[in-house]
């Protein structure tokens, strides 16, 4: 895939007008407030994952409408004080895996927890409020013509609880938390790091949920194409479907985000496209930093930016 967005010095510059409505932070005020009605119930199971070096739990807890979701949480088994955590989140369509698909942060002397997508088609965890058994797409518009309906709203408010159930742990230094995830798992930890004032960090890879307007006029790639493909058949809803995604914009998380943060961008990404990221990043409110991969695509870094996450940890907390 060739360049195909902004050049590198017009997305060092870009910071777009925000799409964000007057009642953006009462509306996730009102939700949350909600999700907290029902008792976390975080609940952590030893599993036998056949490792001699990392403990690992099977974690339930009550996300959205007190509905349970999955989890793993992975530590280091030399262990003595509580360490501090990388609560991850998941590309689209994917889900919590298996123990020995999360390897990293704990080899690495992190808590690590991973929290279950609901409903999407790796996940073990269901939506109750959508199709029901987990499936692969058309998450961008379930429920998209109202934000209280709106399947966003149910897994964002999951991440918040995920953050909850992480800290409850013993093994976890509640103060020393952070966000992380790439695509889809970029995108929710933007929406941690502005729903969760007191996270030490925040890891976006090739964010996605971010700047829908121009994501879906310039790719055609899925998922944001599932945006533009509704939109071509129902064209009477446009202005109502963007309104709804702006409650749920990674530019507007951004903008109330403190934590450090470890952005990265792949300059040839046709799925979340440079000047998206660049969006978020640029209207991030906090300290940040972004790896620039100028001959990648969607996979970002790979491999190598998952070092440059581990020496990110590693500064942050000495």
């Amino acid at each position: 895939m060739p360049l195909f967005d902004f050049t590198a010095e017009k997305l060092r510059q870009y910071l777009p007008d925000r799409n964000e409505p007057e009642d953006f932070d009462a509306f996730w005020a009102q939700t949350l407030a909600e999700v907290r009605q029902h008792p976390l119930d975080a609940e952590f199971v030893p599993v036998d994952n056949g490792l001699a070096t990392i403990d690992s739990f099977d974690v339930t807890f009550s996300g959205w409408n007190g509905e349970r979701v999955r989890g793993w949480l992975q530590l280091p088994r030399a262990r003595a004080d509580a360490l501090p955590c990388v609560v991850e989140f998941i590309g689209y369509s994917g889900g919590r895996g298996i123990p020995t698909d999360h390897l990293l942060y704990a080899s690495a002397g992190y808590a690590h927890f991973v929290m279950d997508s609901r409903g999407q088609s790796g996940a073990d965890t269901g939506d109750a409020h959508g199709v029901g058994s987990p499936h692969t797409a058309g998450f961008m518009t379930d429920g998209v013509l109202d934000p209280q309906t709106y399947y966003y709203r149910r897994i964002m408010s999951d991440v918040v609880r995920a953050v909850e159930a992480a800290r409850s742990h013993e093994a976890v230094d509640a103060s020393r938390v952070v966000a992380a995830g790439g695509s889809q798992g970029g995108g929710l930890t933007l929406a941690a790091a502005g729903l969760v004032p007191d996270l030490v960090g925040a890891m976006p890879d090739v964010p996605f949920l971010c700047h829908y307007r121009r994501a879906s006029e310039i790719t055609d790639k899925n998922p944001y194409g599932e945006i533009a493909n509704f939109c071509n058949k129902r064209p009477e809803h446009v202005d109502t479907v963007f309104a709804t995604l702006s409650y749920f914009d990674g530019v507007n998380f951004a903008a109330r985000a403190n934590a450090n943060a470890l952005f990265s961008v792949g300059m040839m990404d046709d799925v979340c496209p440079p000047s998206t990221v660049y969006a978020a990043y640029n209207h991030y409110a906090g300290a940040k930093e972004i790896t620039v991969w100028p001959y990648n695509g969607h996979e970002g870094g790979g491999h190598l930016q998952a070092r440059e996450r581990v020496e990110f940890l590693h500064k942050l907390f000495g």
